[in-house]
């Protein structure tokens, strides 16, 4: 009734089946035959070539299984959109500053999804975002039959393919591969690729050679159009090369998320004695860091990191730098790549030069996004000052621009946000490099001036993070944090009202001897200046270190006994005795005559309230009412501010000195009269 052949439904004619000769057209049954033996003898290849993953100091090899995260793509490329500084910089408070993701976020979809919406797909993404991974991933998950499972799955790093001997087609290239495995030929590739039944996955186009690079756009183009019932995915580092894939979709690989984040680590620490918990939770104790871990690549060099030791280094420079060495030398050497370098008269010791004065021009302007044109031409007065630059104008503009776009597409250190809009690829290396230009000055005048200029950037919340990795990253770090104190007991040092609030403060800490004197004092002043309950005691307990949770319950309960002592405690016949006295035979019984009270409240009241809180202040130091205006407020909540900053900034990793430290300890929070007195013990 069907009017088909059982036996071809059967496949049994499979084994017998004629071999055909050019021209003829293959049968469906013909082609699921093939697709099913190349796949099964390919299975080999697959796994070694996309089966597991080795990357920076890894001991061996890890199953991509094991380890992978699924990928989010960004289906609008950023660099191509059309908003401005402005649009861009639109719902951040610079002014009260916090950290956040350059460039916004977008809307995304899952890596998976885009594959299959779009069967000529060219992938992007910055270095170590995890196009590679993808690509292996989708491979695997091809010869697995959980994607395309009709397909073959064919995984070809492109630098391979351009320099293989004999420049082969990419046809050619595909069926030597599986000739390899003891399956077809150059004829079964053209009719797996024609019936559409392959899985191109096409790696890394930016490692290919410049030499080589026409040729393979050629090959990748043709091919493409020749067999278009194939599917295609191609991954290239943003802005590595000018092309033009009329049948391609472009997308970009998203940074990972924090969900993403915690599933990376908790495969990654699954079978280790670290947690994954304890990783996440240092994480979140230090944002620097975790923009770090929004790069896949990165995010692999921190749990290294956090592997050896459950936790991370005192001195987050250390970590900083190792992640800019990655990007900057590490990461393709591994990998055996030799990219061509636009200038290369620029080592990498000048090109991380080069990154750090742009760093520091732009963050001390306050420029977290600067245009093209702009830092074409911090890089052209770089180039300018180097050994044997070119001298025609001409020439430094191309210069300029092709050093830009190499730092982009081969370290991503330096990304287009939008259409003509940089910054760096995150905040936390923008603070690195300011902070390596500050103490890297090898003159030392040059430096004691750009230091005094850091300094003036005290009270300044988004200098925090450059003031914490400059005195790590100093030799010494002396001189800075003696300019600090400086700087930040000059805040309040022509205003006498604030000077006797702080001659007060060291009055009242004089009656607790059990903890660091300056320790006590923060106290005290954030509970006068009745700052939040949270903020109240980090200063104190930041000093207190080790003895921190006794402290807080020490001075909490001598406040609670010094009020009980004010109520309780008062000697019969004393001075304090009768003032109370003479002020309670003026006070009307409130529950007596309201219509006499109350005249005499309205009257009265104020001035005897004021008599009571000065009797209060003279016999008992307490009740100030020290009416700050918002000036002072503003003043006060700067300098606290500012000494949690140096506090931090000691308990660092840090080279100081043992009379600096206790120099500074010792007269944190006094007034200037007392620190120009301030003897060192021994003295």
């Amino acid at each position: 009734m069907l009017e088909v052949d059982w036996q071809e439904i059967c496949g049994q004619k499979e084994a017998n089946a004629p071999v055909m000769g050019d021209g003829e057209t293959p049968t469906e049954i013909e082609i699921e035959a093939l697709v099913r033996e190349v796949r099964q003898k390919c299975e080999g290849d697959i796994q070694t070539r996309c089966g597991t993953m080795r990357v920076l100091d890894m001991s061996c090899p890890i199953g991509l299984g094991d380890i992978y995260t699924n990928v989010n793509i960004l289906e609008k490329i950023s660099a191509k959109s059309r908003k401005s500084i402005e649009e861009m910089l639109q719902g951040f408070d610079l002014e009260n500053f916090d950290r956040f993701g350059l460039g916004g976020i977008q809307k995304t979809i899952p890596g998976l999804e885009a594959v299959a919406a779009h069967s000529k797909l060219i992938i992007l993404g910055k270095p170590g975002a995890g196009k590679t991974t993808f690509l292996k991933h989708l491979a695997m998950q091809c010869h697995a039959g959980r994607l395309q499972a009709d397909r073959v799955p064919v995984f070809i790093s492109l630098k391979d393919f351009a320099e293989s001997p004999g420049q082969p087609s990419l046809l050619e290239f595909i069926a030597a591969r599986w000739a390899g495995c003891g399956v077809g030929d150059r004829q079964a590739a053209e009719k797996i690729l024609a019936a559409g039944r392959a899985l191109i996955l096409l790696d890394g186009l930016d490692e290919v050679r410049e030499a080589d690079s026409k040729r393979v756009l050629t090959e990748i183009r043709e091919e493409s159009i020749r067999f278009r019932n194939s599917n295609f995915v191609v991954t290239c580092r943003i802005a590595a090369r000018e092309y033009a894939f009329e049948q391609f979709t472009e997308v970009e690989v998203a940074d990972f998320s924090d969900e993403q984040i915690a599933e990376f680590a908790g495969k990654w620490f699954a079978q280790k004695q670290v947690t994954a918990k304890s990783f996440i939770d240092k994480l979140k104790e230090s944002k620097p860091i975790k923009e770090l871990a929004t790069n896949p690549l990165l995010l692999t060099l921190l749990c290294l990191v956090f592997e050896e030791s459950g936790n991370f280094a005192p001195n987050r420079s250390e970590l900083y730098k190792e992640g800019l060495d990655i990007l900057l030398k590490k990461w393709s050497a591994k990998r055996g790549i030799e990219r061509d370098w636009a200038y290369k008269s620029l080592s990498v010791q000048k090109r991380e030069d080069m990154l750090s004065q742009i760093a520091l021009t732009t963050f001390a302007a306050g420029d977290y996004f600067f245009k093209q044109k702009q830092v074409e031409g911090y890089i052209k007065d770089y180039i300018r000052n180097t050994l044997n630059a070119n001298t025609d104008e001409e020439l430094l503009n191309l210069d300029s621009e092709g050093v830009l776009k190499a730092i982009e597409a081969q370290h991503g250190l330096l990304v287009e946000r939008a259409s003509g809009i940089y910054s760096f690829s995150h905040l936390t290396f923008h603070e690195y490099l300011t902070a390596r230009e500050i103490v890297n000055n090898p003159d030392p005048q040059e430096l004691a001036k750009v230091q005094m200029e850091l300094v003036s950037h005290i009270t300044e919340k988004r200098w925090r993070e450059v003031f914490l990795l400059a005195v790590g990253m100093s030799r010494s770090a002396d001189y800075l944090l003696q300019l600090m104190k400086q700087k930040i007991d000059s805040l309040l040092a022509t205003d006498l009202k604030l000077q006797d609030f702080l001659a007060w403060v060291w009055e009242k800490s004089n009656s607790i001897e059990k903890y660091k004197p300056a320790a006590v004092r923060a106290f005290y002043f954030a509970r006068a200046r009745d700052l939040a309950r949270a903020r109240a005691r980090d200063l104190a307990l930041a000093l207190a270190r080790d003895r921190a949770r006794d402290l807080a319950l020490d001075l909490d309960l001598a406040r609670a006994r010094a009020r009980a002592r004010a109520r309780a405690h008062i000697e019969p016949g004393s001075e304090f005795y009768h003032a109370l006295q003479a002020l309670r035979d003026r006070l009307p019984d409130p529950k007596g005559d309201r219509k006499t009270f109350r005249p005499w409240w309205e009257g009265d009241g104020k001035v005897w309230i004021e008599e009571f809180r000065q009797v209060l202040i003279k016999y008992r130091n307490i009740g100030h009412d020290w009416q700050f205006s918002d000036t002072q407020k503003d003043l006060l909540k700067q300098y606290y501010d500012a000494n949690k900053l140096l506090v931090d900034c000691l308990k660092s990793d840090c080279y100081v000195s043992k009379p600096v430290r206790r120099k500074i300890e010792d007269t944190l929070l006094l007034p200037i009269a007392m620190i120009e007195k301030y003897e060192e013990p021994g003295d």
